[in-house]
């Protein structure tokens, strides 16, 4: 049998811990598998009392996790900290130019440094893993990495955050509002005391960059994604698109067109028939479209100790059984010195068309301004729901829900701007896409 692999671990929080337990539980089961043992050799955290439910005595403590990717007798770095800067990328730059293998789950990290650590991992000729970063528990990496050889991929779009997703599905199912679904979930620990990275898009643009570069081979562009979030999403939104037969997702989007490549992360109407419309609570789920093998759609646990500490291992699995001397696949499965620069895609009809929907001044003429305004910028009407909602504030009100057929969001955002102009709103409007969705 081969020599024990050696793995250091920086970072002994819900995941570092569940990561070491999983080894040590499961020794003599990836002993079998790998072919050779797999040790926790090294460690890393801020504070060395704290109880983590896992026997680490026999591990070598490190308080700087640059000296255990740097001098700890190790074979494997594990980064588990956090964050695109300091302490995280320092110690993956060190483990690497150590030679070092590299596992995290760091996707900020990726987003903004991903090409440039690639680079120094292919040179080294060592492996960098990151399946715990995208998606949680799902192992789409893998799959487009390794497993999709010969295919050209035409988009990739997907549920990639559980905290929103659980957010929209607690909003459907119990008529909640967003407020109170946040809070919720921020006490049953899905969302953050801060909350704004989630619930505004932040993590699942990081997360789409990287999945774009495997599927585009480009280089990650993480600051040229559109971005909106949920936090604008009411009942009202969630009851009209349930009538017109449709569930709001906050869904990552990247496709290649003529024009270049197309990113965006926003709040999406799907079908309610579509399997994407199916998937509830913190549960993710990515579909791949292809020339070959059409759409593919991989869902399940996007998040916690577990779903992450599977992934993590599964990537140090694939290290142990690798051997000298074999020749490794590159990060994003181009080589990083030949991803594409970026490019951008310019403004297009979107295929879905957009919901829109408008609260307004319940009187003569108001209907007729809004028409005209779609009818400057060109945009087609599919349908046209009214519901009136009474007087508020001696204000006669009433809701007028607009789906348009393929337009720009160009078009859109001047004929919104135009109503509001015109001073026939008596709140802000709302716009969502609408998605086409297998």
């Amino acid at each position: 049998m081969a020599e024990a692999l050696r793995v250091g671990i920086a970072g002994l929080g819900t995941v570092g811990a569940s990561v070491a337990r999983v080894l040590r539980d499961k020794a003599a089961e990836l002993t079998r598998q790998c072919g050779r043992e797999i040790v926790v050799t090294a460690v890393s955290a801020r504070d060395r009392t704290r109880d983590r439910g896992v026997d680490l005595s026999g591990a070598k403590w490190f308080d700087d996790p640059i000296e255990l990717a740097e001098k700890a007798d190790i074979d494997v770095f594990v980064e588990l900290i956090g964050g695109d800067e300091g302490a995280a990328r320092s110690c993956v730059r060190a483990a690497l130019d150590a030679g070092r293998h590299v596992v995290t789950a760091n996707k900020a990290l990726l987003a903004k440094h991903g090409v440039a650590l690639a680079e120094v991992a292919e040179k080294k000729g060592v492996l960098l893993n990151y399946e715990a970063a995208v998606a949680g528990g799902i192992p789409v990496i893998k799959t487009m990495r390794e497993a999709m050889a010969g295919n050209s991929v035409t988009r990739v779009f997907g549920i990639l955050n559980g905290t929103c997703n659980y957010i929209l599905t607690r909003m459907e199912a119990e008529g909640l509002t967003f407020e109170a679904c946040l809070a919720d979930a921020q006490r049953l620990g899905y969302a953050e005391a801060d909350p704004t990275f989630d619930i505004e898009g932040n993590d699942t643009a990081h997360k789409l960059a990287i999945l774009t570069s495997l599927a585009f081979g480009s280089k990650i562009a993480a600051d040229d994604i559109y971005m909106e979030g949920i936090s604008n999403i009411t009942q009202a939104d969630i009851r009209a698109a349930a009538e017109l037969g449709y569930r709001i997702k906050l869904l990552g989007v990247a496709q290649r067109t003529e024009s270049g490549i197309e990113q965006r992360v926003h709040p999406t109407m799907v079908p309610t028939a579509s399997v994407i419309a199916q998937v509830h609570g913190v549960t993710n789920a990515v579909a791949i479209e292809t020339d070959i093998l059409g759409e593919l759609l991989l869902s399940g646990p996007g998040a916690g100790g577990n779903a992450t500490a599977s992934a993590v291992v599964g990537d140090i699995a694939d290290i142990a059984k690798s051997r000298p001397g074999f020749q490794h696949g590159p990060v994003f499965g181009r080589p990083a010195k030949e991803l594409k620069p970026y490019k951008k895609a310019q403004m297009r009809s979107h295929a879905g068309g957009y919901f829109i929907r408008l609260t307004v001044h319940d009187r003569i003429g108001v209907f007729a301004a809004i028409a005209k305004r779609m009818a400057d910028n060109d945009i087609s009407l599919e349908s046209i729901v009214q519901h009136a909602n009474g007087t508020e504030g001696g204000i006669a009100q009433k809701t007028v829900i607009l789906v348009t057929h393929e337009t720009t969001e160009a078009a859109v955002r001047k004929a919104v701007d135009g109503v509001t102009k015109d001073g026939h709103l008596t709140d802000k409007p709302q716009v969502i896409r609408i998605e086409r969705a297998g």
